[in-house]
């Protein structure tokens, strides 16, 4: 979440910012600058009640020992009352601080100068292009005609076990599924990302932390009983690795990426957009996650989108990289790039992964900071995240796209992965 320091100091700058994001923040940010200005006034008053509850105390003792046992006693009453001011004081003073709380996570981040304003998707900047021209056979496929045909992907199964959304691989469709873990785990090991495994159900505390909560309540899959909540990607569990915790500026940057699989409700979603493996309720997914300093996080993130890059030339993929303007960006993300594979059977684009920058905005909400070398303060860590890379249209990409008349062609990066070339 935005901090009170900036609200305080910037609050011109916030509201014009947000309204980039089309929030409007001005009564928001009005009402929580009162808010906070209250609870600093009880503060203070707070602070001189305790002065002076300390200054009768140490008077009662003095008192007792001169053998003034009325004065002490009216001493005593009076420190006393002082108590239940001081009391009364405080308890108003957790009911403005939560209430400055509840709305103060009502504000998304500010996004930062490169994100131009936008209402939408059809706003997005395409920043660039790359990979292969692809030049399909007459009457190619999409990928859910291919999976039936060479019965490597059963949706109907998938339907009959759980239901819409939660697809069955089956002989190679499940080894590609597995090869591209690996792959994808192998290639950020390489780049310097630490490989960890974490849970894939994660508290309330840890969905707050990374700014799903309560935010995507709706989006994730709650169970109830045990106040738990499916991940809806990696970047929550494993950002949540440094919730509460001080690094030393010679720790970072920390690079970690983790498979999961994700679960989403994708609530609202329908229409010819989510046939196959377009829009899935559970799927695979391989994230990168840094924790950087705010001067270096720039940097961080330029690697970020290169090595993502990379991922997508290796698979021999055409790509788009797409800066994302104000009104497509995400309630937590100051910078959002999203890469998209092209799909030559369904004539489309598909998103594969969103590589962000979240500046200060989750560390202030996972109270994650780093002790800086120079002058021994604690600092807001900048945290970043990204998918390399989402499985299912990496997949359908593939399948689509590499169709010949003999079979489907595997890129020759997977093929040390899969144990075969073709499948057919």
């Amino acid at each position: 979440m935005l901090t009170l320091k900036t609200l305080r100091e910037d609050r011109d700058k916030v509201i014009a910012k947000l309204k980039i994001k089309n929030f409007d923040a001005e009564a928001l940010v009005d009402k929580i600058i009162g808010l906070d200005a209250k609870r600093r006034s009880l503060q203070t008053q707070s602070d001189a009640l305790l002065s002076e509850q300390k200054q009768k105390a140490a008077e009662i003792g003095a008192l007792m020992k001169q053998g003034l046992r009325e004065e002490a006693e009216k001493a005593k009453a009076a420190v006393a009352e002082l108590k239940a001011r001081s009391n009364a004081l405080l308890d108003e003073m957790d009911r403005a601080t939560t209430e400055m709380t509840a709305n103060l996570v009502l504000l998304p981040n500010m996004p930062c100068d490169l994100v131009a304003p936008g209402k939408g998707a059809e706003d997005n900047q395409v920043v660039k292009m790359g990979g292969p021209e692809v030049n399909l056979p007459e009457g190619a496929l999409p990928h859910w005609e291919l999976a039936k045909k060479y019965d490597i992907i059963d949706f109907d199964l998938g339907v009959k076990i759980t239901g819409a959304g939660f697809p069955v691989y089956k002989g190679k469709g499940a080894k590609l599924q597995r090869a591209l873990i690996n792959f994808f785990l192998d290639c950020n090991t390489a780049a310097g990302y630490k490989e960890v495994e974490p849970p894939v159900m994660v508290n309330k505390d840890s969905g707050f932390g990374t700014g799903q909560l309560p935010d995507k309540e709706g989006q994730m899959y709650h169970a109830e009983v045990d106040d738990f909540y499916m991940v809806p990607t990696a970047e929550v569990p494993v950002t949540n690795i440094f919730r509460d915790v001080i690094l030393g500026e010679n720790e970072i940057p920390q690079r970690l990426t983790a498979y999961t699989p994700c679960f989403r409700r994708e609530a609202g979603s329908y229409g010819k957009d989510v046939r196959g493996l377009n829009r899935l309720h559970e799927f695979s997914k391989i994230e990168i996650v840094r924790i950087d300093t705010p001067e270096h996080s720039a940097q961080s993130h330029q690697e970020m989108l290169d090595h993502v890059e990379g991922l997508l030339q290796k698979l021999e993929l055409p790509y788009r990289i797409l800066r994302l303007c104000g009104g497509d960006m995400s309630f937590t993300a100051a910078l959002c790039y999203d890469f998209e594979v092209y799909s030559e059977a369904q004539h489309r684009w598909l998103e594969v992964s969103s590589t962000s920058n979240f500046d200060t905005y989750q560390a202030n909400r996972l109270h994650c900071r780093y002790r800086r070398q120079e002058d021994k303060k604690t600092a807001l860590c900048h945290t970043l995240n990204g998918s390399a890379l989402a499985l299912p249209r990496i997949v359908a990409a593939l399948l689509e796209n590499n169709q010949t008349e003999r079979g489907i062609h595997i890129p020759a990066a997977l093929q040390p992965y899969t144990g075969f070339e073709w499948i057919e």
